[in-house]
């Protein structure tokens, strides 16, 4: 009778903490937390409804470092209760004097219980003071820009800061260019050796560099970071990293487009955040190189589909050793893509305190704190998207000889070709249509392609919408 009563008051606790005390002990204390805990319900089931309704608006307001830190304790104080609870509750189950088999078992229970609930509280709230930590290290206070043209334009860089190199370099230079509203996304890809920059009028590095970053093999694309950091005097005092303005005014007069913020990413930290992820899954279809160049070969990774952990997809993205740099190039694009596909809310809030943990050693951006929200709901609704790309390399054109009116004219027809495609994919289920809307918006552009992997470079232009642009190189899976 006695293991029945307090068996039955713990479970009355996990159900509805404060329960127990109502029936059973001190009422006041019950009224409290079956109160705080019906409030807490109906909290989450107003969010939820928000969540549904104008889901950018909830992102945004728990991407606020000060809502981080009330929600944290929130769950702390909650975690706390709840523990109070059982214990009360166990003491009110009157075990003393029955057998040890029975205090074992309902010991054994409350403390399942226990972790089930309050352990999860306090996991949950450690987990959010790690991002919170996290975006006070990565995001600033910085001005919040507005969208161009409906779109947004994020600056990728994957930089090297080796010990055997001066500076960091961005090997990997690519621009998203972002639907504001739908998250439709379409990439370019410039080569690290694109050469003969003219930046734009008014312009920074217009003002350092009136006749361009021209001088042959000694003003590469990628050396533009290096140069703008040894001679950060030269730059107006409330810029922050000119390498990183450098870069982006290079890549908007190559582009044509104005580039709202940029994202660089360590490629040795890049390894730790693959292996906090728990690895990628990749459709290779040539066998790549692990070494090569100044290293000795020391293995291959297969073709096929293939679980990659941190090192061996920071050597897929990277590896040089017979390859070109559009196929490096589109291999990068695979690896972007298989991680904006298998990073999942859901894996991302099981594993949330390891990203956290390493993302300050991974990431430097100038995305403002209060643009967070905006952008991951962009991130979540992109993910239905086919991502159309261009890689600026041959025989598209020749990094060091190329015409800039040619690779403007190449970037708005992939924009429009991307806007189309959207348009006509909300308007009609019907492929044979999606198809004939995009090809007619790309047709000259001789490179675009649409995918969730990647970019060849190959020069031919891929007219359906939902075909695989990389099927020689690799895929995401």
């Amino acid at each position: 009778m006695r293991r029945r009563r307090a068996v039955t008051l713990i479970l009355l606790t996990m159900l509805a903490p404060g329960s127990a005390q109502l029936i059973a002990g001190n009422r006041r204390l019950g009224r409290l937390g079956l109160r705080v805990w019906l409030s807490t319900l109906a909290l989450l089931l107003l969010l939820g409804a928000l969540t549904v309704l104008r889901r950018s608006v909830v992102l945004g307001l728990f991407s606020r470092t000060w809502v981080m830190l009330v929600v944290a304790v929130l769950l702390a104080i909650l975690a706390v209760g709840w523990l109070v609870l059982f214990a009360d509750a166990l003491r009110l189950g009157r075990l003393s004097g029955t057998p040890p088999r029975t205090r074992a078992l309902v010991g054994g229970l409350t403390a399942l219980l226990i972790g089930a609930s309050s352990g999860t509280l306090a996991l949950t709230a450690t987990n959010v003071l790690a991002g919170r930590s996290a975006v006070l290290n990565l995001f600033g206070s910085t001005v919040s820009k507005p969208p161009e043209d409906g779109r947004y334009n994020v600056l990728l860089l994957g930089g090297d800061s080796g010990a055997s190199r001066v500076g960091t370099r961005p090997d990997t230079i690519m621009l998203a260019s972002v639907d504001a509203d739908t998250g439709q996304a379409a990439m370019f890809g410039f080569a690290r050796d694109t050469e003969n920059i003219n930046f734009r009028d008014g312009s920074v590095m217009k003002s350092l560099m009136p006749e361009g970053w021209n001088c042959r093999d000694q003003c590469l694309l990628n050396g533009l970071y290096t140069w703008a950091t040894e001679h950060q005097a030269r730059f107006p005092k409330d810029v922050k990293d000119p390498g990183a303005l450098a870069t982006k005014e290079a890549v908007e007069a190559l582009s044509g487009l104005t580039v709202h913020y940029y994202v660089l990413v360590d490629l040795k930290g890049f390894q730790r955040l693959i292996d906090a992820v728990g690895g990628l899954d990749i459709n290779v279809k040539r066998r790549t190189p692990i070494g090569g160049g100044t290293s000795a070969i020391s293995g291959y990774i297969e073709p096929g589909v293939q679980h990659l952990d941190g090192y061996h997809a920071l050597w897929y993205a990277r590896s040089r050793t017979r390859s070109s740099n559009d196929e490096r190039m589109a291999r990068q694009r695979c690896v972007l893509t298989a991680i904006s596909r298998q990073l999942s809310p859901q894996s991302v809030l099981v594993k949330f305190k390891d990203i956290a943990g390493v993302s300050g050693s991974v990431l430097q951006t100038d995305i403002p704190e209060s643009d967070l929200g905006a952008f991951a709901d962009l991130a979540l609704k992109s993910r239905q998207y086919k991502i159309r790309s261009v890689n600026f390399v041959p025989p598209l054109i020749q990094p060091w000889n190329y015409d800039p009116a040619f690779v403007h004219e190449t970037v708005r027809k992939t924009i429009a070709a991307s806007e189309r495609a959207e348009t006509t994919a909300a308007t009609s289920a019907k492929p044979e249509q999606s198809r004939r809307a995009t090809s007619g918006a790309s047709s000259g552009s001789g490179s675009t392609t649409s995918s969730g992997g990647g970019t060849a470079g190959s020069g031919s232009t891929s007219t359906d919408p939902s075909a695989d642009d990389l099927a020689e190189v690799c895929s995401a899976v």
